[in-house]
């Protein structure tokens, strides 16, 4: 479950009758009489919000006025604990990427147009980068990197390169991106490794 639901819910869980009832009254401006009075659960209330885009992961402001509102301190001491841990992953997401480009742009040649238009950068854009990096190849790629990057904002993700990688058969550059990012797990103490990666170290270990 999307971890900042599991917050919401946890919140919903403690919330009493009245601080439901305080934060309908709270929230008269941004949601219809009609919508409030079905609402019988703090996570209906947040349900509510979500849809209409007052309340998202990446912002959480006003979740946090309606829990201050309440003086509801532990309540506001697990939001923070939301956010923090939001932001360790958000950091680490964007060293992974970090390292991914950097691999990318010393392996991905001539076919780098391929790649850019496979993760949505505009022919327009791609013929822009040509032109401002006419005699620099790996500069064209970390380009169009970053072009996506912003384009994809949050949902620019590590998983997301190796996709398309493989998708335009630079299965070798895709396979040294996945190799950096489990040392990279592994250096920051992480043991997750999936099962085809044990798989094969398995099918390694058997090799006569």
């Amino acid at each position: 479950m999307d971890p900042f639901r599991v917050l919401l819910h946890s919140v919903s869980a403690d919330l009493s009758s009245g601080e439901l009832t305080e934060l309908k009254f709270l929230c008269q401006g941004l949601v219809g009489k009609r919508k409030l009075e079905r609402v019988q659960r703090g996570h209906e209330l947040f349900e509510v919000l979500l849809e209409q885009k007052d309340l998202e992961a990446e912002h959480t402001g006003l979740l946090r006025d309606l829990l201050a509102s309440l003086r509801r301190h532990d309540l506001l001491q697990r939001l923070d604990d939301f956010e923090a841990g939001a932001a360790a992953g958000a950091a680490q997401e964007e060293a992974d990427l970090h390292a991914a480009f950097s691999i990318i742009c010393d392996n991905v040649g001539k076919d780098w147009r391929r790649l850019a238009r496979h993760l949505g950068v505009s022919d327009a854009k791609i013929d822009g980068i040509e032109e401002r990096y006419p005699r620099n190849l790996a500069e064209r790629v970390r380009e169009s990197l970053r072009v996506w990057k912003s384009s994809e904002r949050e949902k620019a993700t590590v998983a997301g390169l190796v996709e398309a990688l493989r998708a335009c058969r630079m299965n070798l550059v895709a396979d040294l991106v996945e190799e950096e990012q489990l040392a990279r797990r592994l250096q920051n103490g992480s043991d997750a490794v999936s099962p085809v990666q044990w798989d094969s170290d398995a099918h390694t270990s058997e090799a006569p």
